[in-house]
């Protein structure tokens, strides 16, 4: 089975070019960068892979119309090798994710800097502020509680 799972951010806008013929298609090319979890003995000091990908079609239409440098996404795929001789007659091999499905990965307010919780002038309750005890101190005039 040859199946891939992304999460990262654009690491530049998506790349899109149109094939020739009668129904043109949409080839978008984008890179991912996609956090590592650990850093487990890293002797580069690395903390992101980059990820090729490759959209057709409509996820190639998607790509350029909605997707742009950091735009944080989900890609579902597979992976895909190949090769080619370059000018100077050097073997160049490849690899992309071909991209089967993607989509936003978080809220275009948390793309714009402030978490995805813009308040829009609404006054918001105040939090609960932890006390030295280990309880939640709760403000005077809740009177229902989350739990019975």
């Amino acid at each position: 089975m040859n199946k891939v799972i992304l999460m990262g951010r654009l690491t530049r806008d998506p790349e899109v070019r149109y094939t020739q013929g009668d129904q043109p298609m949409a080839i978008a090319r984008y890179s991912l960068a996609v956090d590592r979890r650990f850093n487990r003995n890293s002797q580069d000091g690395q903390t992101a892979d980059f990820i090729n990908c490759v959209a057709f079609g409509r996820n190639g239409e998607f790509a350029e119309k909605y997707l742009h440098k950091g735009t944080k996404i989900v890609a579902e795929g597979r992976i895909q090798t190949g090769s080619y001789t370059n000018k100077d007659g050097v073997k160049v091999y490849t690899t992309d994710v071909v991209v089967e499905n993607q989509e936003f990965a978080e809220s275009k307010n948390a793309q714009q800097g402030d978490g995805g919780y813009a308040n829009a002038g609404q006054s918001a309750a105040p939090a609960p502020m932890p006390a030295d005890d280990g309880f939640m101190n709760i403000p005077d005039g809740i009177e229902e509680l989350p739990f019975s």
